[in-house]
């Protein structure tokens, strides 16, 4: 079996047997790696705590046929606020959980691991809820899907544009309406980000706009990934409140 090394996010871990288990990492330089980290769930675990969901590492791995196997983890980053602040968190586990399920095991992304690494560096930096609409723009335009929001796409008027589908590829005017409703505030947001301008949004955007960013970038992904997500439950009946 080869060693190797690398830097990962954990996205997710699960239990196998009585004592192991198997985390699944965003590395910076192989991908989405599966492996085996044995014996953390006993007490005396030497980096048991550092294979949690969220935590950056420096790992050392062994290359298996099926699973690799975690030999060392030394933390590369500590978050505490994503740890300690429940809103946080919960807008952290869902960039984890989405990149979980946009992603197939191996294959270098440096693109994806930057986004990731960034967005939750930003998140537990200043907590700014807008981050996760940034993340799914950014997400999106990393897949090859950048909808229309200037015009609606089934008609292409510019004029009462109130509503946006991801499946039709963009925004609908008043006429042609279907899927989420969407106010200017919240589709100029959208465009600046598509533009780049993720700090220009991040420092202007008001209260309400957020709110509803936050629910239709939800409801964009979900479109995308045809599933709904298990994370953005927490954070829906957070916004619901």
């Amino acid at each position: 079996m080869a060693l190797y090394r690398d830097d990962g996010v954990v996205l997710r871990n699960f239990k196998l047997g009585e004592a192991d288990r198997i985390v699944v990492l965003m590395t910076r330089n192989r991908g989405k790696v599966r492996a085996v980290a044995k014996g953390v769930r006993r007490t005396k675990s030497k980096f048991g705590a550092r294979l949690e969901p969220g935590s950056i590492i420096h790992g050392q791995f062994y290359e298996g046929r099926n699973l690799d196997i975690v030999t060392q983890a030394e933390t590369a980053a500590i978050y505490e606020n994503l740890r300690t602040d429940l809103s946080r968190y919960g807008r952290a586990a869902i960039m984890l959980e989405i990149v979980d399920q946009i992603t197939e095991d191996g294959g270098t992304q440096p693109a994806l691991y930057k986004l990731l690494t960034g967005a939750l560096a930003e998140l537990d930096g200043s907590g700014n809820p807008m981050v996760v609409p940034a993340f799914v723009v950014k997400i999106l335009v990393l897949e090859g899907v950048q909808p229309l929001l200037d015009a609606c796409v089934n008609c292409s008027s510019k004029e009462r544009l109130i509503a946006i589908d991801i499946r039709q590829g963009g925004v609908l005017c008043d006429d042609c309406r279907a899927g989420d409703p969407i106010s200017d505030a919240a589709r100029f947001a959208l465009q600046d980000i598509f533009a780049g301008q993720v700090r220009h949004v991040l420092n202007t955007t008001d209260e309400e706009t957020t709110i509803e960013l936050e629910i239709l970038a939800s409801r964009m992904i979900e479109q995308h990934l045809e599933r709904r997500l298990r994370s953005s439950v927490v954070v829906d009946q957070h916004l619901a409140h």
